[in-house]
Formats: C-alpha cells, sequence, structure tokens
C-alpha cells in the first residue's frame, strides 16, 4: 500500500503542471480524485475502458490504477460500420464513417503503458469481447463516441460496477454523437443518477 501511495504521489507532481495546460484538464484532475477515492475505500475490482484509440487516457489509467488488471476494449480499427449505421439511422451523427480513428494499433497504446504487464486487450466488436469475463470493476472509462456502443457499455459495466465505483462516459455534449442520448436512456430505465464534468467534451459520470 505504501508503495502505490508514492507512486500516486509520483505521479499527481509529475502532472501537476501537464493537467492544468490541456484542454482535457478537468477529467485528468477527476480521474485523479476519484483513483484517491478507490483506493482509500478499499473498493475492489478491476479497470477498464471501452473506446481506447491511441492510448492517451488509458495509460493515465494504468498509472492512477498500477495494481489492477486494466482491460482495453477497441477494435483498433476504427468504428464498427454496424454503429456507424445506427447512429445515422437515429439522426445522432451523418458526418461519421467506419474509417474514423483507424490511425492506431494495441501496439502503439501498449507501448504508452508504464506497467504494461496489468493490460489485458480485448480487440474487436463490444460487446461480443467481454464474452467469458467474471470480474467486477472499480473504475470504467466509456469514450465510444457512438450511441450504441456507449449504452452497450452501460448495459455491460455498471451492473458489474462496484459500491463505490465509478464509471465516466466522454462526449456527452450532445452536439454530434449520441453519447448524452445513450445515457440518459440507461440511466433512465434502472433510475441511476449522474452529474456531468464541466471538461471540453461534456463527461458524464456516474457512480453506485
Amino acid at each position: 500500500m505504501e508503495a502505490v501511495i508514492r507512486v500516486i504521489r509520483n505521479i499527481v507532481l509529475s502532472w501537476i503542471v501537464k493537467i492544468f495546460t490541456t484542454n482535457d484538464a478537468v477529467r485528468y484532475a477527476s480521474l485523479l480524485l476519484v483513483a484517491n477515492s478507490i483506493r482509500e475505500r478499499e473498493v475492489p475490482g478491476c479497470v477498464a475502458e471501452l473506446g481506447v484509440y491511441k492510448g492517451d487516457f488509458a495509460k493515465r489509467i494504468n498509472i492512477c490504477f498500477p495494481d489492477r488488471t486494466l482491460f482495453l476494449f477497441d477494435t483498433f480499427e476504427g468504428f464498427d460500420q454496424r454503429d456507424v449505421n445506427a447512429e445515422r439511422a437515429q439522426n445522432f451523427s451523418k458526418a461519421v464513417v467506419a474509417s474514423d480513428f483507424t490511425n492506431t494499433s494495441v501496439e502503439m497504446v501498449l507501448d504508452k503503458m508504464k506497467y504494461r504487464d496489468t493490460c489485458i486487450v480485448r480487440k474487436g466488436y463490444f460487446p461480443e469481447t467481454a464474452k467469458g469475463l467474471e470480474e467486477q470493476f472499480a473504475f470504467v472509462s466509456i469514450d465510444a463516441d457512438l450511441y450504441e456502443p456507449i449504452y452497450q457499455g452501460l448495459v455491460y459495466f455498471y451492473p458489474r460496477l462496484e459500491k463505490g465505483g465509478y464509471i465516466f462516459v466522454h462526449d456527452c455534449n450532445g452536439d454530434v454523437y449520441g453519447g448524452k442520448a445513450a445515457v440518459e436512456r440507461y440511466a433512465g430505465e434502472f433510475n441511476i443518477p449522474y452529474f456531468p464534468l464541466c471538461d471540453v467534451c461534456a463527461t458524464i459520470v456516474l457512480s453506485k
């Protein structure tokens, strides 16, 4: 435990300047606070990100939770055409195409991980890539951009979220993608409270 605390103290010092000179400062700072809360309350469980892209936020999750397994869910090949079709059919955005976010790879992401051995890659179409998992989760980042994968991410992860855990859902500004609608639908179905962060892409936070 002391070793973990020392790691967190070191990253806080190293991030202090970077965090407040980036346009994603609020989300990064909130992750640090949430990680500290989970640790202090000894919330069990793994951590995960759905929608990894190049791994910039995943690497911060990895640093904040060095002693926990980090599941990385992504196609690593851009949007799936099924989700693009659903996005267009519901008029959330007609601009998205399957070739968006294709400039990434598993190795690119893993090369950014300080604790690479704790990472488990689940490449492919979600939620198919979650089949067979029995883990519970303390923290999850859902950054899948589109309505259907965000909704399916909540369907999968929230019931598996430990008490005291958190889910961050990115891109919920409602201007381009269906993220906000997906959160509102799921939260409404199960009467789950949530609140927004004042970050650039309007992250919504759910807790248990």
